[in-house]
Order: C-alpha cells, then sequence, then structure tokens
C-alpha cells in the first residue's frame, strides 16, 4: 500500500496545515492516488476485503476526500453511494439523497486524522435515523483515536502538533495547505 502512495506521489513529506488546523510533517493526497483508477481499485478492494461480514446498506462520502472512495466502496460491494457536501461551511444531504431511519451506513473517507469530516457526515445520518457501522478509508492516520470502527486500506503513524506547538514551525520551515477545507493560514 505504502508503495502504491509513493509511486502516484500521494504521500509528501514536509510541514503541512491539516483541515482540523493541526500541523504534520506528512500528507496522504489521495487525490493523486484515485487518478489511477487501477491502482484505486486495488487499495479500495484491501477496505472492501475488511469489510467482509460488515452489514450495512448504503455508503456515505463527505466532499471532497470521500465521494471517490465511497463511489468505488459501493462498486465493489454492490451497495449505493452518495456522498454529503458542504453548503454555506456545514456539511447537508442535498442532490436528493436521504438516509432511511435505521439504514445502515458506512462512511467512506479518503484520509482519517482526526475524523472531523467523517463526525460531521456521522452526525447527519444520525439526524436522519442511520445508524453509522464504521467508517472505510484508505488512509487511518487517527492512532486509535475515532470512537468507530475503522476498516481502512493502510494505517500510518504521521506526526501530528498543536499549530501553537509545532516543531516544524520553529524551525521556519513554509507550511503548506493541500487538502480542500478552507481554514486560515497561520
Amino acid at each position: 500500500m505504502l508503495d502504491i502512495l509513493k509511486e502516484t506521489d500521494a504521500f509528501l513529506e514536509g510541514h503541512f496545515l491539516l483541515s482540523s488546523g493541526k500541523h504534520s510533517n506528512g500528507y496522504v493526497q489521495c487525490a493523486k492516488l484515485l487518478m489511477y483508477p487501477d491502482k484505486a481499485e486495488i487499495v479500495v478492494n484491501k477496505i472492501v476485503n475488511k469489510l467482509e461480514g460488515i452489514d450495512f446498506d448504503i455508503v456515505v462520502g463527505p466532499a471532497m476526500g470521500g465521494v471517490i472512495v465511497s463511489y468505488e466502496i459501493g462498486r465493489q460491494t454492490g451497495k449505493p453511494s452518495i456522498f454529503v457536501e458542504r453548503e454555506n461551511n456545514e456539511m447537508k444531504l442535498r442532490r436528493g439523497f436521504t438516509i432511511e431511519k435505521g439504514q445502515k451506513v458506512l462512511i467512506a473517507e479518503d484520509v482519517v486524522t482526526t475524523g472531523k469530516s467523517a463526525y460531521e457526515a456521522i452526525q447527519l445520518v444520525e439526524e436522519a435515523g442511520g445508524e453509522v457501522v464504521g467508517i472505510g478509508c484508505i488512509v487511518d492516520r487517527s492512532n486509535g483515536e475515532i470512537k468507530y470502527p475503522i476498516y481502512s486500506g493502510i494505517e500510518l503513524d504521521i506526526s501530528t502538533y498543536e499549530a501553537n506547538n509545532c516543531p516544524l514551525c520553529k524551525e521556519n520551515i513554509p507550511v503548506v495547505k493541500p487538502g480542500s477545507r478552507k481554514i486560515a493560514m497561520k
């Protein structure tokens, strides 16, 4: 898995501002991996294999990172796939997508670090009466901090720092904001 991430230039090293506001010395830009459908199929199949025996009805991916992952999990499992997206900076179900009461839902993500986007999607699912059974993701870098089961293609231990206590900032290494969520650079 790590070889595929490196081969597609998805695994980056440097100084990054994460969507959570934290800083990190590594970043996985899954969009670079997802450019290659054959490689994405291989990586997502590792997630699907871990889902064997897990009962779910639908896959929900938070936009942007979870859309393609949700689709590919749905394609490989034969389950419907939808996504939630931001409207006025708040995650919403749009485009006529719905979650039925009692529906078992798998959240799909590219990378899970703090789970911020996944938790926003989970809140929507639960408000609609759905039951979240877990999170399927390409990369789990949460270090066990997420309260839902995670079914990942790979677990990576990449350092994460509070912005006000970042050793990379202290070394004056320029920070890069690679993700899709709008957040002020500090």
